[in-house]
């Protein structure tokens, strides 16, 4: 991802006016979407894109994309489109991209291990700056060019390296410890990859992600489609019987 540079002032507001215009949710869920579409389209060149271009490539409908950008102060030019660059930087500093945000993830299990040799964390603002288990034989393991070091020593570590974000990584029993630990040091955003529901103080923020759960969504899905399969399968031999009844002397 090419860095998204400062393009001066802002034309939309001041940080404080941004905060104040009350973002839907499910619009900040999409913002991701869309700066990873911008940013392909940067790469290949791109200098304006329409609406219905953006669309396309995001999979989100274009009516409801002009709507969620525009509570950027983005409305684009009629006939022309949106100029890539710009809209990048508009939705990288949305959603705080145009700084550094030091993350510490706990848990170095084998998911805990991929996620800290993730090389995509520093081109999309995010640079780990801890690993962090509880089971001393692994402190001091290198990850990511990054040593472990051991759950006593959280609260040091997120002072020291101003720690902005948390990751669990860990089984779901000591999950919701770790994430007390976590906002005890004073962390007040959670990514829970564990496969438990944790409690957290008002103004901690926490996005739960449970693959299985995804997984089993999946399944439902699929199984839809092995009946909608089935059923015109059973419709077609229907079909068939009665042209051969009709047709028979």
């Amino acid at each position: 991802m090419k860095p998204v540079s400062n393009h001066g002032p802002d034309p939309s507001g001041s940080s404080e006016d941004r905060a104040g215009r009350g973002i839907p949710e499910a619009t900040v869920a999409r913002l991701p979407i869309y700066l990873r579409a911008l940013t392909l389209l940067a790469e290949r060149g791109v200098a304006t894109a329409s609406s219905e271009d953006l669309a396309a490539t995001t999979g989100v409908n274009s009516a409801k994309l002009r709507k969620d950008l525009s509570y950027l102060g983005s409305y684009g030019t009629r006939g022309v489109g949106y100029d890539v660059e710009y809209l990048r930087y508009q939705i990288a500093r949305e959603i705080g991209l145009t700084q550094d945000w030091p993350v510490v993830i706990i848990g170095l299990g084998n998911l805990g291990q991929a996620l800290a040799n993730y090389a995509g964390f520093g081109t999309r603002g995010f640079r780990v700056a801890a690993l962090v288990d509880n089971d001393r034989a692994r402190v001091g393991e290198m990850y990511g060019g990054v040593g472990v070091r051991h759950l006593d020593e959280l609260d040091e570590l997120v002072r020291e390296r101003d720690v902005s974000i948390g990751v669990l990584t860990t089984p779901a029993a000591a999950a919701q410890p770790v994430a007390d630990r976590l906002v005890r040091a004073g962390v007040t955003s959670i990514l829970n990859f564990a496969p438990a529901v944790i409690s957290v103080p008002a103004g901690v923020d926490v996005r739960k992600v449970d693959l299985s759960i995804e997984l089993q969504i999946l399944a439902y899905h699929e199984l839809r489609k092995q009946v909608a399969g089935s059923m015109g399968a059973a419709t077609l031999d229907l079909d068939d019987m009665v042209a051969r009844a009709v047709g028979s002397p």
